[in-house]
């Protein structure tokens, strides 16, 4: 496990196993505009390493904004396809209305992406999913 970047609201960690998988791990809420920012890095910062897997650990998230939930669809879904992400965990949201924005996200892509997208709550089996460790 190695800390590539830390900010008051995302922590991004990149993890080794079978695969690479990059963990962001939100805190809190944040400002659409920052938000969008921090998840451009997140993508970046995951084609540098060469990831196939995505932990977004939502836990301590606030809400999202639809129209940012839209944007990461159409926006950075496809990026992470194009760059070679195969499998994507999700850590679930604490915050009820998040909790709902994300997994009405979640069953919405998971019909139309081209790589494993899962939900989890233990972190440990989520990171280990994603680095490709197990089924």
């Amino acid at each position: 496990m190695q800390r590539l970047v830390s900010y008051p609201y995302l922590e991004l960690t990149l993890h080794d196993g079978a695969g690479r998988a990059l963990e962001a791990r939100w805190n809190g809420v944040i400002a659409p505009a920052a938000l969008r920012r921090a998840t451009l890095e997140c993508v970046t910062l995951a084609r540098a390493h060469g990831v196939t897997g995505w932990v977004a650990d939502d836990r301590r998230l606030g809400p999202v904004a639809p129209r940012d939930l839209a944007w990461i669809a159409t926006y950075v879904f496809p990026l992470l396809i194009k760059w070679g992400v195969r499998r994507f965990a999700r850590l679930e949201a604490v915050d009820p209305r998040s909790q709902r924005g994300l997994a009405l996200a979640q069953e919405m892509a998971a019909h139309t992406l081209p790589f494993a997208l899962r939900s989890f709550t233990d972190p440990h089996e989520a990171r280990a999913w994603a680095c490709g460790d197990i089924l």
